[in-house]
């Protein structure tokens, strides 16, 4: 496996994978943004970028940063439930090493793993809209193409499943999404889906511990 990456993100600085911290691509979520810098000032509130080496092989994608997660840390699923069960499941895989502390500067480091949200910035009630999807697929596609190592992607819920279609130019209908289901990408890349890790899906019993972990193992079985 390759040398884990460390920090809050391992993408190079780059305007084409990167949105600018002001980013005004999408008004009613930079006006939201705006807001949140007024309530919290101490929050990173801004565009969150990718955690992860560079050269990993395997790529998780996210919806979005959650309001008191990411967007509060600057760290992909860092402070919330979801992030709870994400990391412990990477831990126990060996996908991570170190502790989570859900906050950016605990020495958490990923193995061979990057985590990018399909849309960058914060959505008011964590729901983007399909042409706010659109619009930060741009940098999720430049991801993509920067990111030439990597050769399975696991999808966390529909949103992140359709991200990952639209950013390698392919059809929704001939890709469904489905818990577990797995899809051939361009590139020789490899999607896998899973419903998406949050309080809700794990409440309900829609998603188990165990579930997720079968779908993150099978991703890390398929990488070459």
């Amino acid at each position: 496996m390759a040398e884990p990456g460390g920090g809050s993100g391992g993408a190079p600085s780059d305007a084409a994978r990167l949105p600018p911290p002001d980013c005004g691509l999408c008004p009613r979520l930079h006006a939201f943004l705006q807001e949140q810098r007024r309530l919290h000032p101490d929050w990173f509130n801004a565009p969150v970028p990718p955690f992860g080496p560079d050269d990993a092989r395997l790529a998780i994608i996210g919806l979005a940063p959650g309001l008191r997660g990411a967007n509060r840390t600057g760290r992909p699923f860092t402070g919330d439930f979801a992030g709870d069960l994400l990391y412990g499941t990477l831990l126990k895989l060996r996908l991570a090493r170190g502790t989570y502390a859900a906050r950016p500067d605990d020495g958490l480091e990923l193995v061979d793993t990057v985590i990018i949200n399909a849309v960058r910035c914060v959505p008011p009630q964590n729901r983007p809209t399909p042409q706010e999807i659109r619009t930060c697929n741009r940098f999720l596609k430049a991801e993509f193409d920067a990111r030439e190592s990597v050769r399975v992607i696991v999808a966390l819920g529909r949103v992140a499943h359709d991200a990952v279609l639209m950013a390698h130019d392919l059809v929704r209908a001939r890709h469904p999404f489905a818990h577990g289901a797995e899809h051939h990408l361009p590139h020789n890349r490899v999607l896998v889906d899973s419903y998406h890790c949050s309080r809700y899906n794990t409440q309900t019993g829609r998603l188990t511990a165990r579930m997720f972990e079968q779908v993150l193992a099978r991703a890390r079985s398929l990488l070459p």
